[in-house]
């Protein structure tokens, strides 16, 4: 199996309140919007696909657990000001938001949850791990 990831699948209460938040709040363009399921396109080959918890049980056959994602999803910056910035962002649309820090691992970053809980970290992440999640200048 080649590495790579193509899907980043999520059930969500409520499809439209996604689509509010990620599509007229955060300004992102779908590639597809179903009855059940939003899909974005959030990197090269790479789609964030919002389904409606029936739809996502009824596609994969079991209900999703419920409570914090053990999981977070991460969006990379060049500067700790696009961070801040982010993460206004997403506070202005409603979102609760933990203030960025400066980590013991050099970098700079904070989280906030989108309209279901699922974690996203906003980050600045130094040397070549960041230099490779960036997109060229």
């Amino acid at each position: 199996m080649e590495q790579r990831v193509s899907f980043i699948t999520l059930a969500v209460a409520d499809v439209e309140r996604s689509r509010a938040f990620y599509v007229d709040g955060l300004g992102w363009s779908p590639i597809f919007i179903g009855d059940d399921v939003l899909m974005l396109p959030v990197g090269e080959r790479l789609i964030l696909s919002l389904w409606s918890v029936a739809g996502f049980t009824a596609e994969i056959g079991a209900a999703p657990a419920s409570g914090v994602a053990p999981l977070t999803l991460a969006h990379n910056l060049a500067t700790p000001a696009e961070v801040d910035a982010v993460l206004a962002e997403a506070q202005r649309l409603g979102a609760e938001v933990h203030s960025a820090e400066h980590r013991a691992w050099g970098g700079y970053s904070g989280y906030f949850a989108d309209p279901d809980g699922f974690r996203w970290e906003i980050a600045v992440n130094p040397g070549e791990t960041g230099a490779y999640v960036l997109p060229p200048p």
